[in-house]
């Protein structure tokens, strides 16, 4: 009979070391698979906050060239106001001459 009982307790111990073996991969396998699950969740917000940081460096590089554009603008349009006032005098001046010249 003992070596029944011996027999027994070995089996009762595989039986055991199975069961344990079974949990062991189980919950391995649950934290593979929320390993997995937190990565795709991580790999999301970061490509969400990508793009929303983008988006704002692309909206101030915007403002920024609309104001560098406003600045320009203004400056020409600063120019063509003094070209024209000055083409203004000299339209005078130039009808005096022709004028004179036809006169003389």
């Amino acid at each position: 009979m003992a070596r029944q009982e011996v027999l027994r307790t070995i089996r009762d111990a595989e039986n055991t070391a199975t069961g344990t073996i079974s949990t062991a991969e189980k919950e391995a396998s649950s934290i593979v698979s929320q390993a997995r699950q937190n990565a795709s969740e991580i790999i999301m917000e970061g490509r969400v906050s990508s793009e929303s940081d983008s988006r704002n460096l692309i909206a101030a590089a915007r403002a920024s060239a609309e104001e560098a554009a406003g600045a320009v603008s203004s400056a020409g349009e600063s120019g063509v106001d003094s070209i024209h006032s000055e083409g203004s005098s000299n339209r005078n001046k130039a009808t005096q001459v022709v004028v004179d010249a036809f006169l003389n």
